[in-house]
């Protein structure tokens, strides 16, 4: 019998990201957030500053990931909604980004609070997505939780090129119909562009897609104050 794996764990991650290394990561997210801020290119600041400070793969895509320009921050801020404000329109969930999130989150796995107050993990689909042990109770929280907020619009949108994503959508639609759940799913080619060119709320922590919508709602942020996902290893530097 095959056995279901988790989400985002990897053996040496309790000693990349361990307490001993949070002043490091906060000094080397100040460093880059500086770097960006005066127009540095992503990849030559992520160098200068994972050189400096001994960082591994992981941990520098960890930092990256956490930084972001002042412009940046101050525009994902301005966009960001209320919970209140949440069941007004339409929204639109960066399927693969919101549910690989959440899953790394109820599998253990280390996440992250970034300065511009999403947050993300390092996990990442490498052209095929693979369900894991904690997908479903991941989507029913999503469907469960705007079902509250009484949103009575939610459309998925999902890469269309990678492998699974058909049985992802089958999969969405079998919940929703189980949990009478307002959903709409689609495959796409570029679900970034099909995003902001929704013109709804989008859920994702995409930083240029949050910068391009027209509204985002910071749903893992909501979760985890309300203690509807625990917080178990979140990193905030």
């Amino acid at each position: 019998m095959t056995k279901i794996r988790n989400r985002g764990q990897h053996p040496n991650d309790h000693k990349l990201f361990n307490e001993k290394w949070w002043p490091v990561f906060r000094e080397a997210v100040d460093d880059l957030c500086y770097l960006l801020s005066k127009k540095y290119g992503s990849n030559g600041a992520l160098q200068i500053v994972g050189n400096r400070y001994k960082l591994n793969k992981r941990q520098r895509i960890a930092i990256q990931r956490m930084s972001a320009s002042k412009r940046d921050i101050e525009i994902r801020k301005h966009k960001q909604i209320s919970i209140e404000q949440i069941k007004e329109g339409k929204i639109a969930i960066d399927g693969f980004n919101l549910l690989i999130l959440l899953e790394s989150i109820l599998s253990g796995a280390y996440f992250f609070r970034c300065r511009d107050g999403s947050y993300r993990d390092i996990s990442s689909v490498h052209g095929s997505y693979k369900r894991v042990a904690k997908t479903e109770e991941a989507i029913q929280l999503i469907g469960e939780t705007l079902k509250n907020f009484g949103v009575d619009s939610v459309l998925w949108l999902l890469d269309e090129p990678i492998s699974n994503s058909g049985r992802l959508k089958i999969l969405l639609l079998e919940i929703a119909k189980t949990y009478n759940f307002p959903w709409e799913v689609q495959l796409v080619y570029n679900p970034d562009r099909a995003l902001i060119e929704s013109g709804a709320t989008v859920i994702s922590s995409d930083g240029w897609v949050i910068n391009e919508s027209k509204a985002w709602f910071n749903m893992p942020a909501y979760l985890l104050e309300y203690g509807l996902l625990l917080k178990g290893n979140c990193i905030a530097v």
